[in-house]
Order: C-alpha cells, then structure tokens, then sequence
C-alpha cells in the first residue's frame, strides 16, 4: 500500500464537461466517476469566489476528483460557475455575487439527474457555501456540507428555508477561519436545527495542508457515505502524479 501524496492521482474515468443554463450560458466542468461500474453518490462542488481566485480547480476540489472516486466510488462533479477561469477553460457570463449562480446550480443539477447519479449532496467552499444556502435546498438534493461558510451572501431567510426542509446540513468551520468562527457559526446556524457545526482545530480558511484536506473528505464521506468506514489515505494500485509547472501527469 502506498501512502497518498499531495499530488496523487488516482484511476477513475473523467470527462469534460459544459453545462447550458436557463439563461442560455455555457459553463465548462468535469464529471469525474470511478474507473468501473456505477457510483454510490454523487457530489456537486461549489466553488469560492472567482473575485478571489476561486474556481473548479481550487486545491481542495481538484483532490476530491483525484481521489474520491476511486477511494469512496463516488462521483465528483465540478464546474466553474459564470464567468469562472481554470485550466478546463472559462464559463460565460458574469459573476453575480451568488444570485445568478442558482441558475448554474440548478443546470449542474439537471446534469446529474439526466445522467441518473445517484444520492447526490452539495458541497460548497467559502463563497460556494452561500450559494448552496441560497439556492441549494432542492430537489434532488440529499444534503449539503459547507466548507468554512463566511455566511456573507447568503440571508437569514435562506437558513429559515433549510430549517423548514429538514434536509441535512453540516457546517466545517475553521478554528482560524478569516470571516465566521466556530463560536460564530454555532450561534448563526442555530436557527437550523438540522445542522451540525463541526469545530476544526487549527485550521484556517483556505484549508492549506494534506491534513486539513483528509478531515476535510474525511467529514463529506461520512455522510454521503456512511456505510463506509473512515477512509484510507494510501493506495494498492497504479498512481499518476500530477506536475503543476508542466501542466499535466508524470
């Protein structure tokens, strides 16, 4: 067995993606699936904000695709939300500070349910938090994980809404996060009942470190797929190493 490398690709199969929104854009993805046979759930990213550096690439999304789908058979979709950059290329439109970007949710959905994924949860990463509040709690959505919610787009009326539903909903907030801290988190999210706030010690907002990056999956898996026990980190079987300056695998 071989431990995982921060550069560690594992096998799956991965497709490039476009999505069509209702208002007529195309956005650019990826659908990352494991090697053989069917996926037992299915995770749609959110992103942070582009204004920012946030895209389908940001560190934490591009290891979900490298790694999840072979350690958890799961499918990773990912997706730049308009007027998004990555290597994978840039989706129309423009930013919209979280309001237009329901539309791209909504088309990242439609995707997933005609190809019939199955058991699908929302994952969102600081801006991509607020989106998922905003226009997330849909069907055929199962539940959501939120990575370090700045609860800065979002509003009060949109944690109503989720306290409605009942749909599950877990918050990962940093210890040393920028924008909302767990104390914080803890007193905003309390009008959910539903969610769970899930302390993260030492961790900072951007989650820069493979350990913060295995607690990370580590809490998404144990939802989405609880018949699992925790995760492996290493690997009996071929790895690709991705090379960031040469833009590819070695």
């Amino acid at each position: 067995m071989t431990e995982l490398a921060p550069n560690s690709v594992l096998p799956a199969r991965r497709d490039a993606i476009t999505l069509t929104t209702a208002d007529g854009l195309t956005l650019v993805g990826e659908l990352a699936l494991p090697e053989s046979g069917e996926p037992s759930a299915t995770l749609v990213l959110l992103h942070p904000n582009p204004t920012g550096g946030g895209m389908m690439d940001s560190h934490l999304y591009r290891k979900a695709a490298w790694r999840l789908p072979a350690l958890a058979n799961v499918a990773v979709l990912r997706f730049n939300t308009r007027g998004t950059t990555s290597a994978a290329g840039t989706s129309e439109g423009t930013y919209d500070k979280g309001v237009a970007e329901g539309l791209d949710l909504a088309a990242a959905l439609k995707f997933a349910s005609e190809r019939g994924l199955p058991h699908i949860w929302l994952v969102g990463w600081s801006f991509g938090t607020d989106v998922v509040l905003m226009h997330g709690n849909v069907d055929p959505v199962e539940g959501a994980v939120l990575l370090s919610p700045p609860l800065m787009w979002s509003a009060e009326s949109d944690l109503e809404n989720w306290a409605r539903t009942g749909r599950p909903l877990v918050a990962l907030v940093p210890e040393l996060d920028d924008y909302l801290k767990p104390d914080e988190a803890a007193a905003r999210f309390a009008v959910v009942p539903q969610c769970e706030v899930i302390d993260i010690p030492e961790c900072k907002h951007l989650w820069v470190g493979e350990k913060f990056v295995r607690i990370a999956w580590n809490e998404v898996v144990k939802r989405v797929r609880p018949d699992l026990e925790q995760l492996s980190w290493t690997w009996d079987g071929p790895i690709q190493k991705w090379d960031d300056l040469a833009g590819r695998m070695v």
